[in-house]
């Protein structure tokens, strides 16, 4: 087969061990980053014609173009355009994630931070509550925010910024990372973006000690948004696990099998499956 891997970092763990064991398997496996001068989404073709499977770990506006155009050509895109680019804006996962009964914070959608100082109360329940871009990218705003004057200093940075208003989640500081690739998962556990507690490292829970509703929440998360490859964060809300954050093709660092479980997907025969549902 011939797998084409679309990132600008062909140098990250797993997909140097994907690339490796595919490779090894007498597949043929090549790099692209959406991003650079050579990648057209307007002209995706190369001279070598369409790979069998495109492994979209790129989420940026030009790589999103190119998987639609890729999809447009009748190419197996992993995970689809339209699952990745709804899972980069935080507004639309809330609102997928309520019609389908998923449990996530109350969350809020302001077209610039700059409104949250005006008129009604920034969040349902006061503070604290957590600020965040509202379109998911690398260096995004992920704030939490107890009381007016933060959010005053916050709005002097961020002004402009698109963002959702989220309920806070009192929590034990460590974020519980569920990663699921082709419906197997695997875990980790992370130090919260706010809160994190001091000193090193967390063990990850084994998947099979996990309470059974964590597994079977990760695995609806993907069914409900139509994802191959994605992560969940969750938090535990007095003994119930609560949705903070689904991320599509997340860089998953560490648990062993992940490489091998990802290879696998990318050989697997396309199926039908569920699309991503609209907010």
């Amino acid at each position: 087969m011939k797998v084409c891997l679309l990132t600008d970092k062909p140098d990250h763990p797993l997909l140097a061990a994907v690339s490796a064991a595919l490779v090894a398997a007498e597949h043929q496996v090549t790099f692209s980053d959406p991003d650079s001068a050579a990648a057209s989404p307007s002209q995706p073709v190369t001279a070598g014609g369409l790979a069998d499977v495109y492994l979209l770990k790129a989420h940026t506006p030009r790589a999103l173009a190119l998987a639609h155009s890729l999809e447009a050509l009748g190419a197996r895109v992993v995970n689809s355009a339209a699952a990745t680019e709804l899972c980069q804006d935080r507004s639309r996962i809330a609102a997928v994630a309520a019609d389908a009964g998923l449990p996530m914070p109350r969350t809020r959608t302001l077209d610039a931070l700059s409104e949250a100082l005006r008129g009604a109360a920034p969040a349902e329940n006061g503070y604290p509550l957590m600020v965040k871009s509202r379109h998911s990218r690398r260096a995004d705003l992920v704030a939490r925010v107890d009381g007016p004057d933060g959010l005053s200093g916050l709005a002097s940075k961020w002004s402009d910024e698109p963002v959702v208003l989220q309920e806070f989640v009192a929590n034990s500081g460590w974020d519980h990372k569920l990663w699921v690739i082709g419906g197997e998962v695997f875990t980790g556990v992370r130090p919260a973006p706010v809160g994190a507690p001091p000193g090193g490292a967390r063990p990850a829970p084994l998947v099979r000690d996990l309470p059974q509703d964590w597994t079977r929440l990760a695995l609806r998360t993907g069914e409900v948004f139509g994802l191959d490859v994605y992560g969940v964060d969750l938090l535990d809300r007095e003994g119930a696990p609560v949705v903070v954050d689904i991320n599509a093709f997340p860089g998953i660092r560490g648990p062993k099998g992940a490489p091998e479980a990802l290879a696998a997907l990318a050989l697997r025969r396309p199926r039908p499956g569920p699309h991503a549902r609209e907010g």
